[in-house]
């Protein structure tokens, strides 16, 4: 069984959070998009109204609140729609090859990807 991650506790910073036009046009780079000023004052305009919308959710005093695993399951008996976990029948060698034949490079029944990681 799994337990939920505890609530962090409420961080309060003396000022608010807010993302400048540096962090935008970082952003922007790490993203490898291009940002015409406007588009990038809108970003901001928008990253920032998403930081608020979290300090507001930090601000809430969660203490005593147990996690839900739904977010519904406080108004409504949610059952989650979980597939039984059992094996299932192996391929037979036909099958196996109809399955990788889209595969761009294969062995042994196997995909063969590029390396990621020397």
């Amino acid at each position: 069984m799994f337990a939920l991650p505890r609530p962090m506790p409420s961080i309060r910073h003396k000022t608010p959070m807010a993302i400048t036009d540096q962090d935008v046009a970082r952003i922007a780079r790490l993203a490898r998009i291009a940002l015409s000023p406007a588009d990038s004052e809108r970003a901001q305009k928008e990253l920032n109204g998403i930081l608020s919308l979290i300090e507001t959710l930090q601000a809430v005093d969660t203490a005593g609140i147990e996690p839900m695993a739904h977010p519904l399951s406080a108004h409504q008996d949610i059952a989650l729609r979980l597939r039984a976990d059992v094996s299932a029948p192996t391929h037979t060698l036909e099958q196996r090859k109809a399955l990788m034949a889209n595969s761009p490079a294969e062995s042994d029944g196997l995909f063969l990807v590029p390396t990621v990681i020397e």
